[in-house]
C-alpha cells in the first residue's frame, strides 16, 4: 500500500507527505494500553481516498467491507474506553441485580432455580415470566413464591405476546436492579455461572457481557448438529459485522446495565424489531451504543425437562434476515 501511496504523489494525485515518523497499528493501541485505554473494537475504511465517479463510491462503499479486500484499505480505525477496572472486593455489594427467567412449559426446571443461584450484589430480584405454557409452570411460579423463604425479591408475571424477548422486555420493564441478567429457565447455563457475568460487568471489564456456549466443551446432547453449524456461522457473520471476534452470539444469558438497556430502548427501530429471541436485538443495541462487548464462557449443559422452544429453520432465516438488515445499517450504509 505504501507503493501506491508513493506512486499517487508521483503522478499528482496525492500531495507530497513530508519525511515522519511513522506509528504501527500495534503501537497506537500500545500507547493506548499503557495510557489506560483498552481497544474494543477496530474497523477499516477506504480504498480510493479520491474522487473516481461512481468507482470511488463503489469501492469505498461496498468492496473496503469485504474479507480479504478490506485487508487492503488505506486507514484503520480503532475505538478506545477508558478502563475503569476495579478490584472484585470492591464491587461485590455494590450493585443490584435482576434475574429475569423466561418460562414457557418448564415446570420440571424452576422448583430449584432459587437454591441454585449464588448470592452477589446488593440485592438479588428473581423475575419469572411465563410464556403461555401448556403445562404447569404458572402454577409452579406461583407456588415459589408463595413458599419464598429466601434473600431473594420475587416477581413474576404472564407475557402479553409471543417469542422469548417478549417475556425478557416485561421482565426488563419490571426490573428495578442496577444491573439485568436473563437466565434460560431450562437451566442449560448454570445458575452457578451468573456470578462471573456480575464481576465482568461490575468490575468495568465489559459493559455488555455477552455468554458463549463454544469454549469449553459441552454434554453430549447440549446442542444439536445443525444449531452447532448455526451458531457458528452467525457468530462468523457478527465478527464482520461489527468488527470485533464473537464465538457465539445466541446464548441466552446477557446482561447489562439497567441503564444502558434504557438508552437501547430508544435506538430500538435503527435495526429493526423483528428478532424473536432479543440476542440480535441487545448485540446490536450494544454495539449501536458503543459498547464494550466481552464474553464469558460458560458450560453448556443438557436439557432435563422439556424441549426446545426453537425451530431451528424458522427461526434462523429471520435470524438471517435480520442480519442483512444490518449489514445495510452498518457495513453498506
Amino acid at each position: 500500500m505504501g507503493a501506491f501511496l508513493k506512486f499517487a504523489e508521483l503522478i499528482g494525485l496525492k500531495e507530497r507527505t513530508p519525511i515522519q515518523n511513522w506509528l504501527s497499528h500495534r503501537d497506537i493501541k500500545n500507547i493506548l494500553s499503557v495510557s489506560g485505554f483498552d481497544v474494543y473494537r477496530e474497523s477499516r475504511k477506504t480504498l480510493v481516498p479520491f474522487n473516481i465517479p461512481l468507482v470511488s463510491w463503489f469501492f469505498n462503499r461496498f468492496l473496503v467491507n469485504l474479507p480479504l479486500i478490506n485487508r487492503l484499505a488505506l486507514n484503520k480505525f480503532s475505538f478506545a474506553k477508558l478502563n475503569r477496572l476495579v478490584e472484585r472486593n470492591q464491587v461485590q455489594d455494590k450493585y443490584s441485580v435482576s434475574i429475569v427467567i423466561p418460562a414457557r412449559n418448564e415446570s420440571g426446571n424452576l422448583r430449584d432455580v432459587l437454591q441454585r443461584i449464588p448470592r452477589f450484589g446488593k440485592f438479588q430480584e428473581v423475575i419469572f415470566i411465563e410464556g403461555n405454557s401448556t403445562d404447569d409452570t404458572w402454577e409452579v411460579i406461583e407456588g415459589i413464591i408463595r413458599d419464598n423463604k429466601t434473600h431473594f425479591r420475587l416477581k413474576s408475571g404472564k407475557q402479553p405476546g409471543k417469542g422469548k424477548y417478549d417475556a425478557v422486555r416485561m421482565g426488563f420493564d419490571m426490573a428495578e436492579g442496577d444491573i439485568l441478567m436473563i437466565l434460560d429457565a431450562d437451566l442449560t447455563v448454570s445458575p452457578e455461572d451468573l456470578p462471573k457475568f456480575y464481576n465482568a460487568i461490575a468490575t468495568g471489564t465489559g459493559d455488555f457481557i455477552n455468554g458463549t456456549r463454544l469454549v469449553y466443551a459441552m454434554e453430549k446432547q447440549a446442542m444439536r448438529f445443525l444449531n452447532m453449524l448455526g451458531n457458528r456461522f452467525f457468530s462468523a457473520m457478527f465478527s464482520w459485522l461489527l468488527g470485533q471476534h464473537f464465538t457465539d452470539t445466541l446464548c441466552g444469558t446477557k446482561v447489562m446495565f439497567r441503564a444502558d438497556y434504557n438508552r437501547l430502548v430508544t435506538n430500538r427501530k435503527f435495526f429493526g424489531d423483528f428478532d424473536p429471541f432479543g440476542d440480535f436485538d441487545l448485540i446490536f443495541g450494544a454495539y449501536k451504543l458503543n459498547l464494550k462487548i466481552v464474553e464469558v464462557p460458560i458450560r453448556y449443559k443438557e436439557r432435563k425437562y422439556g424441549t426446545t422452544n426453537i425451530s431451528r429453520f424458522r427461526h434462523g432465516l429471520i435470524l438471517l434476515k435480520m442480519c442483512v438488515f444490518a449489514a445495510r445499517k452498518i457495513k453498506f450504509r
